[in-house]
């Protein structure tokens, strides 16, 4: 499903983040402030199209974008008169992850994917595929329902890198985790319940890490799916990380340990 962005700054902000724009609608007559003619600007070097509407439709289009929103708030949406539709994002099977980790495997004699157990923040999701494709994951693994997916937001918190990474959405985040051990992948849960620290983990060749949702982390069931479990030390007062730094930890860690193997 096509993901409708209203306002000035969040279409400017998703032209900016790369993300693929299908349409940009403009309510007639509307003033060519300093914002909208940088967005033009990037529609055209983009060759995305500008359709000029009537009030009447772009107050349709408004009341799509955002059907949650409060009236008022939907008036100054509106006010702002822009509208984008951004193409649906093109998610993978995780089949196409795992034959992309398969090749990754041969020639490197590692693969990583991470896996996400029910996040809720897209800018979170954003986060974590930006340090996945850094540190060259194979992919990343959402579940279809109670997830965050993919939105503006994560284009915008991954600075692109969301175009980059393979990220296929599943039914079951347990029997994806069997499928993966399967496919010759040792499953590392990263919870804070852990007795094991990262550091005394092996992380090396093929790893599916599995980061869990902001608030209740890992769920028991996936803990119990997993091969092996482990944690950052803490030695601070604040006893846990924003999921999306404590993943960037634990796969630049999967990624010393494999580069000092090779």
């Amino acid at each position: 499903m096509a993901d409708h962005i209203e306002g000035k700054r969040p279409v400017l902000e998703a032209l900016r983040s790369g993300m693929p724009i299908e349409e940009v609608f403009f309510v007639d007559n509307l003033e060519r402030d300093a914002l909208v003619k940088d967005i033009l600007r990037k529609c055209k070097q983009r060759q995305i199209p500008v359709v000029d509407v009537p009030r009447k439709r772009m107050d349709a289009l408004i009341a799509k974008a955002a059907p949650k929103a409060p009236a008022e708030r939907q008036r100054k949406i509106a006010a702002q008169g822009v509208v984008a539709r951004a193409a649906a994002f093109p998610y993978a099977t995780l089949e196409d992850v795992i034959a992309l980790a398969d090749a990754q495997a041969e020639e490197e004699h590692r693969a990583l994917i991470v896996v996400c157990d029910h996040l809720t923040d897209t800018g979170n999701l954003g986060a974590i595929a930006r340090s996945a494709e850094c540190v060259g994951a194979a992919g990343i693994v959402i579940p279809h329902k109670r997830s965050a997916h993919v939105t503006a937001a994560t284009y915008k918190s991954s600075a692109g890198a969301i175009a980059h990474i393979k990220v296929a959405e599943v039914a079951n985040i347990s029997q994806a985790l069997e499928r993966l051990k399967g496919a010759g992948f040792w499953v590392v849960a990263a919870t804070e319940h852990a007795d094991e620290v990262l550091w005394d983990t092996n992380m090396e060749g093929r790893i599916a890490l599995v980061v869990g949702n902001e608030q209740s982390g890992v769920s028991d069931l996936v803990r119990r799916s997993s091969d092996l479990e482990c944690k950052l030390p803490m030695f601070g007062s604040i006893s846990s990380l924003n999921v999306a730094q404590a993943s960037t930890a634990f796969m630049y860690e999967w990624l010393r340990q494999n580069d000092a193997r090779s």
